[in-house]
């Protein structure tokens, strides 16, 4: 019983931590925190179910988790960082030799031009290419970056956040106008990219309810076949096909186009490639490839929720058998403590009752008549052979007798 009793209390304990009454509708009444000031007012209220509260607290992420989180990412950044060195200081290092090489080789055929005047002049065009002017050719009768395509052009990569940073506004009134446009802009671009994601998220919803109605097969199937063939069909619609049409209208390599593809629809913008930069396009050209950022990034946000989804879903699992894990060790630790209890308890009583036989034993000292009508009784059981044990209780008898 004391053992059975102390395993309900822990198990009790553990499903009900907060102390709250079952029959009261679920609810636990916990504290009011009101913080009040002069400038603000801050008032929040925990009158939630226990279960809510308890959700509420497992869905925030502990410090020791960030933590492990940011360990992680600073340990991602460390590999990135020594591969990038194996993979591009060489090649940095073969171009700084290659351009010192060219300006010597330069001044010695053109000995009239000093090493100032060639100095500035590169110095020159690396500002106009800064600026989104290609030095290359007679740049004045060049496209402008700057016309309405342009402009168009790089208002979007504002606000979708891409930021290629092949152009950038020189004046002081479009670097001002380029602070308040991206102020205002992201947020509502931000907006319409959460919508059309919801609609694509609610298209992959309902298809999937429509095939799991066509096909009575597990759901689990379904939805893992579904949520693959989404994204094989992401990939193909989103990146491989404009792969192929801007190695074809650029020139690039399938490489680069495909790098451009991925560093653009991740928002990611290096600028060493960007498309609509390098010969003249159809009006519609630039227009059209930003259609395509639109559409792409809410595509990759869109697949982005679904892996965030899947970790979160993972992580859920995981702390549940942890939890499992706790409460199975919790109620050993329980059981294993009633255990020891319920045998010190019966190894009290018996040395308990064996110090009461003891004593009524020692009594029989003041007690002659009673003490020779035992030592009686025992050595006629044990010449009759029924008990052994009768021999030693006569025995000691006799030796309390003297």
């Amino acid at each position: 019983m004391v053992k059975s009793s102390l395993v309900q209390a822990s198990v009790a304990t553990m499903q009900n931590p907060m102390g709250c009454d079952p029959k009261a509708n679920g609810h636990c009444p916990l504290p009011r925190l009101s913080i009040s000031s002069r400038s603000a007012s801050v008032v929040a209220s925990m009158d939630t179910s226990c279960d809510g509260a308890a959700s509420a607290l497992h869905s925030v992420m502990k410090w020791k988790t960030v933590l492990a989180v940011f360990i992680v990412v600073l340990l991602y950044l460390i590999c990135g960082g020594l591969t990038f060195e194996a993979l591009e200081q060489w090649y940095e290092k073969k171009l700084k030799d290659s351009i010192a090489l060219e300006k010597t080789t330069f001044l010695e055929k053109h000995p009239c031009v000093t090493s100032d005047d060639l100095e500035a002049l590169i110095k020159h065009a690396v500002d106009a290419v800064s600026a989104g002017v290609s030095p290359i050719g007679n740049a004045s009768h060049s496209s402008s970056y700057w016309d309405f395509i342009g402009g168009f052009f790089f208002a979007g990569t504002v606000i979708t956040t891409i930021g290629y940073g092949n152009i950038a506004p020189s004046t002081q009134g479009g670097k001002i106008f380029c602070i308040l446009y991206a102020i205002f802009g992201i947020p509502l671009f931000g907006c319409l990219l959460a919508g059309i994601g919801d609609q694509l998220g609610t298209i992959f919803v309902k298809s999937i309810l429509r095939v799991e109605k066509i096909f009575r097969i597990s759901q689990t199937k379904i939805r893992v076949t579904s949520t693959i063939l989404f994204i094989l069909a992401g990939c193909i619609v989103f990146v491989t096909i404009p792969a192929v049409i801007f190695k074809h209208i650029e020139g690039w390599t399938t490489l680069e186009a495909l790098y451009f593809v991925v560093i653009t629809l991740t928002t990611v913008g290096i600028g060493d490639y960007v498309a609509g930069t390098m010969i003249k396009y159809k009006p519609w050209y630039k227009p059209l490839v930003w259609f395509w950022i639109l559409v792409g990034l809410a595509y990759f946000a869109a697949v982005l929720s679904m892996i965030g989804d899947w970790l979160r879903v993972l992580s859920k699992k995981t702390k549940e058998e942890v939890g499992g894990i706790k409460a199975h060790a919790a109620e050993w630790k329980a059981n294993v403590r009633a255990e020891f209890r319920e045998t010190k308890r019966r190894l009290s009583v018996e040395v308990h009752d064996k110090l009461q036989r003891a004593a009524t034993i020692r009594t029989f000292k003041f007690s002659p008549a009673l003490l020779s009508l035992v030592t009686f009784v025992a050595n006629m059981k044990h010449f009759r052979g029924r008990h052994v044990e009768s021999y030693f209780l006569a025995t000691w008898a006799g030796h309390l007798a003297g």
